[in-house]
């Protein structure tokens, strides 16, 4: 016993009598005289639960949690099995309908279901990310809970609250854009956005026309010269403080056509204000004004 325990300890081998050792994923053991050498009691791979026949589908939790539905993702929903037949499928379909009407226990449940769907399609609409519809969705429940719906359109909060997003995020979304695929018009949803811009304090403010530039290049099909330009003049436009009062998408166009009329690039100024849904009348205001 002496001579076993002066070998040195080296790996995989027992520091009391020099064995070999094997492991079972939580415990080293020495094979010859039974001492634990090291315990790992932590589970270091996936805790996967399979509900299937087979292992496709190996899944340990649902989905996650989401401000974008009313219940949090957290409502357990009853699948539909093909296997079943006659009366068992007739009472798993009754069973499923009950449970889908019990979901929602009072109307303001219902009006945030129906304010959180219309968010999520307009969302998707304007190809717009997945953060922006989470925080337009507690934007909504939030107005709900000051009691600013009273006298308004559930549709003009649900694309004011998308707006009001994009206008806190600087992303380049105009109010046009937004009610061509909203199912409230324009008057709703600027009703909407007042209300909460007045009560909820939102931290907006005026989107600088360089946040437009990009997207309107694209859709113009123009040089990377001339957006660069378009740049420069956009961030002069703002310096020189000439873009108060005037509409930011159409201060972009004017950019735009001004940077293409300088490098000799064919733009006309209707193509330009039809991409920043402007008239050539109000571009040209701004494009008088970078030519002085």
């Amino acid at each position: 016993m002496s001579d076993a325990r002066s070998r040195p300890a080296t790996e995989n081998r027992c520091p009391e009598c020099g064995g070999a050792t094997t492991s079972n994923g939580d415990e080293t053991i020495c094979s010859d005289c039974g001492l634990v050498v090291a315990a790992d009691r932590i589970d270091r791979g996936p805790e996967w639960r399979s509900f299937e026949d087979g292992d496709e589908s190996r899944e340990r939790t649902g989905a996650p949690l989401t401000r974008s539905r009313h219940d949090r993702g957290l409502t357990t929903e009853i699948g539909r099995d093909t296997r079943l037949k006659g009366r068992k499928r007739r009472r798993l379909a009754r069973m499923r309908r009950q449970h889908d009407r019990a979901q929602i226990r009072s109307k303001a449940e219902r009006n945030r279901v129906y304010g959180f769907t219309e968010i999520r399609r307009l969302v998707g609409a304007l190809s717009l990310p997945a953060d922006v519809r989470e925080q337009a969705c507690v934007l909504f429940e939030s107005a709900q809970d000051e009691g600013l719906f009273q006298g308004r359109s559930l549709e003009g909060f649900a694309s004011a609250c998308v707006y009001a997003v994009c206008r806190v995020r600087s992303i380049a979304r105009t109010v046009e854009e937004v009610t061509e695929h909203a199912r409230g018009d324009a008057a709703e949803l600027r009703a909407a956005y007042d209300a909460m811009n007045r009560e909820l304090g939102l931290s907006t403010g005026p989107i600088a026309p360089a946040t437009y530039v990009p997207r309107y290049a694209s859709e113009l099909g123009v040089s990377t010269q001339v957006e660069r330009r378009a740049m420069e003049l956009a961030e002069r436009v703002v310096e020189e403080n000439l873009v108060g009062g005037r509409n930011p998408s159409g201060v972009a166009g004017a950019c735009l056509y001004t940077a293409a009329q300088e490098l000799d690039k064919t733009l006309t100024q209707q193509e330009a204000a039809d991409v920043a849904d402007v008239t050539p009348v109000t571009l040209r205001a701004t494009y008088y004004d970078l030519q002085a």
